[in-house]
């Protein structure tokens, strides 16, 4: 999905992330041509699949509210992101609607549902109610009769074309009781996405960067600092300084990549040294054996031996 979106092979391990409004777009459009549209469009298959297990930040912190009125309300405060979420109420009801801010791009058909298929499938799921809005819809839907239905018969009511993605709740259905109200871990939250906020520009460590472009580059062999250094598109020489600034090393980095890897292979696998020394990017398996001897003063076959007979022993004692 990344690579369709053109985008670094790291932007999901990295601690805070920010992307214009362009960017992010083009991530969703890559979310749908990913996901494709069999078994339906994909902001349906996603709500079949979507949990109050799941510790997602936005999901969490909306289900520990009393009601849909403040989940909405804390959402509206702490969504981040190139749009923001509106809410108006009156007696019939709350609209919520979300407003993009930058009116010069046009953002996502996919995106539009996803965000109203959350919120309908945030108020079932927290009041284990078959909550169904009053309108729902969004600009320019231009839905295949299949897809049409499909919306029509998950919400409620067909979806209809309007000027912004919106979605509007009964005074009932908003004021109905979250069965999953947690008003002690908002508490412990709360802290946590004000600062959030506040740390939108940081981004993760080089260390940790190097790390996630490397388990990308192993198996490929493309383990050279200027092949690494591409993709993470900075030069060679800032990226060997401000490792240095962090402590570290490239080798290092990869060293202690590639010494986690090879135990994590060997612990919990069959792979064979040959397969092994492949994925973790060497030449030839003599070069890994003798990195390895290098990094624990074992090899390879010793360490599966020892850990074989330390399986054994706890299969015994059992």
């Amino acid at each position: 999905m990344l690579r369709r979106a053109k985008l670094p092979g790291d932007l999901f391990a990295r601690e805070s992330v920010r992307l214009d409004a362009a960017t992010y777009f083009r991530l969703w459009e890559a979310v749908e041509e990913e996901a494709g549209n069999s078994g339906g469009p994909a902001p349906l298959r996603f709500a079949q699949k979507m949990s109050a297990d799941w510790f997602n930040l936005e999901l969490f912190v909306a289900l520990c509210s009393e009601d849909m009125n403040a989940a909405l309300a804390r959402l509206a405060k702490y969504k981040s992101g190139p749009m923001a979420l509106k809410l108006e109420h009156d007696a019939r009801g709350t609209t919520a609607t979300m407003e993009f801010l930058d009116r010069a791009l046009t953002p996502p058909r996919v995106l539009m549902a996803f965000k109203l298929v959350f919120f309908v499938q945030l108020a079932r799921m927290a009041t284990r109610s078959p909550v169904r809005p009053l309108r729902v819809g969004w600009p320019a839907p231009d839905l295949s009769p299949g897809d049409a239905a499909a919306y029509a018969a998950w919400f409620g009511v067909p979806v209809e074309d309007l000027p912004l993605p919106t979605v509007v709740f009964t005074a009932e259905d908003m004021q109905r009781p979250f069965l999953t109200a947690n008003h002690g871990m908002w508490k412990f939250f709360e802290p946590a996405l004000r600062q959030r906020l506040d740390d939108l520009e940081k981004h993760a460590s080089t260390v940790e960067r190097l790390r996630s472009a490397l388990l990308e580059a192993l198996p490929a062999g493309e383990v050279s600092m200027s092949a690494v250094c591409r993709k993470l598109g900075v030069s060679t020489r800032t990226l060997q300084r401000r490792l240095q600034e962090e402590g570290s090393s490239f080798q290092q980095t990869l060293d202690a990549l590639r010494n986690s890897l090879a135990h994590r292979y060997l612990q919990s696998s069959s792979l064979s040294s040959t397969e092994i020394s492949f994925l973790l990017g060497f030449e030839d398996p003599k070069s890994f054996v003798r990195a390895f001897q290098a990094w624990t003063g074992s090899t390879p076959q010793a360490v599966r031996l020892a850990q074989s007979k330390s399986g054994e022993g706890s299969s015994r004692q059992a």
